[in-house]
């Protein structure tokens, strides 16, 4: 899924500054799976801006929906109608949701409330782990069905570099070593040949750097010790 994290209230307050009325849209997809974006996150971020609002000396009122997805035109239609009711909205839905909101109401003031991160899995209450980067060309099927352009720091499609140690990362050593993990599931597959294919050269653009990016949210987490 898509993973996210809400911008900081002073930063969407800069967004709507000259707005006596918004409307805050969550969406109940990948977002509010993630905690960024849902029901709750759509009260909270409309409570927030209205009391800082209040603070300024200038009151806002906020229209606050979540949608079942913004990524699909047929979930937007009520946007048709909230447009003639507030001045600007702000999405807290994933970049793909602003952006296809845009596409389709020209004329709509919509703003961002959340910054897209990466995508990811959900291994424990409050955690998610980066899995792919989106290269647009799967190459798993070779490497155990681990991405070695996610989960390696340096994005090598040959190999672990000469200082991973001991099964680690070099770059974050906190991290596993993914072409050590391929290289081991594969050698317990009986599938190491797979190893020796020359594959020809990637068409693709970096989209981070570091390995794995994560978010934590350790106050949705029973404790603070996640495993890695």
């Amino acid at each position: 899924m898509i993973i996210a994290e809400r911008k900081p209230i002073g930063r969407i307050l800069q967004m709507i500054a000259p707005f006596k009325k918004v409307a805050v849209i969550g969406c109940r997809g990948c977002v509010a799976i993630c905690s960024a974006g849902g029901d709750r996150e759509v009260e909270t971020v409309a409570a927030a801006l209205r009391l800082a609002r209040k603070r300024e000396g200038r009151p806002l009122e906020t229209v606050e929906d979540t949608f079942v997805r913004q990524c699909d035109p047929e979930y937007l239609t009520p946007l048709e109608e909230l447009r003639k009711e507030v001045e600007a909205v702000v999405s807290l839905a994933c970049g793909v949701g602003v952006n296809l909101a845009a596409d389709l109401y020209p004329d709509l003031k919509i703003y961002p409330g959340v910054d897209t991160s990466f995508y990811g899995a959900n291994p424990s209450l409050g955690q998610w782990e980066e899995k792919c980067r989106g290269c647009g060309d799967c190459i798993i099927d070779f490497t155990g069905g681990l991405c070695p352009i996610a989960r390696c720091a340096k994005n090598l499609l040959n190999g672990p570099c000469g200082g991973s140690q001991g099964g680690r990362c070099e770059i974050r050593p906190e991290v596993a070593c993914v072409w050590h993990q391929i290289y081991e599931r594969l050698k317990a597959r009986g599938e190491v040949e797979k190893l020796t294919q020359i594959w020809p050269a990637k068409n693709w653009i970096p989209a981070g750097h570091g390995g794995p990016r994560e978010r934590v949210r350790p106050d949705l987490q029973f404790n603070n010790n996640s495993k890695k």
